[in-house]
């Protein structure tokens, strides 16, 4: 991969494991009403309470060196709010990691009265997984992500694990921002950001002017402009952070066609394009690369991926 960014390097913009502004503004217990209203937004409920809000993030669990989870209880429900500025499939795969986390926290916390091995059936919060999605890529309003999708699909699998990707950049679910001024203040925010990046010598100055650029009847406003200096190093992380996921996302692709094109002229034109795309992908899977990543960053249909898979492991049988 030519890039010269890393993953290490994205853990190196964060030093520190901090919140994204994302999880600042709904993770917070002094902004439960954002989250209670975050919640009723994209659950269509109009529960008033926000002290019946109790926030269960798990502090120490981090995603290249950035929290950007939201989890808390109300009414029953186990919720998990997971933020992303890309498009990643694998977010089922992260939710059914952190949800199981949560439940074993739950289950063993005697306040529950849990009892694992009764002779009657023990209640537990229903799940709601979320994903916010405020990228640059192009992305449906609304897409439910399976973890099924992560298996062989020729073997039957009894677990699953669905979480549904909201497009919150403007434009998208606008019956969810309407219900949630502080959504529709924080997606205002982040797009405002991303323009002022090319506009202002500093990235400090982007910030700031974004900030006030919020209506004067903004419930954000206030909040940001009290820690200006964390938010706006918050926001700048952000933003460099998503820079350098897509600097990443894109050495791969590179480095697909790059390997491509030496296969293509290895095989000589005769073979033809689909062969070499089959012979590509026996190589990317030897190599330790999972079905997602090749279908992600290399673009091959699923199906041929899988047909692919199918192959070597009937060869690893045989």
């Amino acid at each position: 991969m030519d890039s010269n960014v890393t993953s290490s390097n994205i853990v190196d913009i964060n030093r520190e494991y901090k919140d994204s502004l994302f999880c600042y503004i709904f993770g917070r217990e002094e902004n439960k009403p954002w989250t209670l209203s975050l919640f009723n937004a994209v659950n269509k409920t109009d529960y008033e309470d926000p002290s019946e809000i109790r926030i269960t993030t798990i502090e120490n669990v981090v995603y290249l060196g950035r929290k950007n989870d939201v989890s808390f209880m109300i009414a029953s429900r186990m919720n998990l709010y997971e933020h992303s500025s890309t498009l990643n499939p694998n977010m089922p795969i992260r939710c059914l990691i952190y949800s199981g986390m949560l439940f074993s926290k739950y289950v063993h916390d005697a306040r529950n009265g849990i009892r694992l091995y009764s002779s009657t059936l023990q209640r537990l919060p229903s799940p709601r997984l979320f994903c916010f999605y405020n990228g640059l890529e192009d992305a449906p309003e609304r897409t439910v992500l399976s973890l099924r999708d992560a298996f062989d699909s020729s073997i039957p699998s009894d677990i699953d694990v669905r979480v549904t990707m909201l497009n919150i950049n403007s434009g998208n679910n606008l019956e969810i921002m309407e219900k949630c001024q502080p959504l529709r203040e924080y997606s205002f925010l982040v797009e405002r950001i991303r323009d002022n990046m090319g506009k202002y010598e500093s990235k400090e100055e982007a910030v700031s002017e974004a900030i006030s650029a919020l209506p004067e009847d903004s419930v954000l406003k206030p909040f940001l402009e009290a820690n200006r200096a964390e938010i706006t190093g918050m926001c700048i992380t952000d933003y460099d952070e998503a820079r350098a996921l897509d600097d990443i996302r894109h050495g791969y692709r590179e480095e697909g066609l790059r390997e491509g094109r030496a296969e293509g002229r290895a095989e000589g034109r005769a073979e033809g394009r689909a062969e070499r795309d089959r012979e590509m992908i026996r190589k990317k899977l030897l190599k330790g690369w999972s079905v997602e990543q090749i279908h992600e960053y290399d673009e091959y249909p699923m199906e041929l991926i899988l047909e692919v898979q199918q192959e070597l492991s009937t060869e690893a049988k045989s």
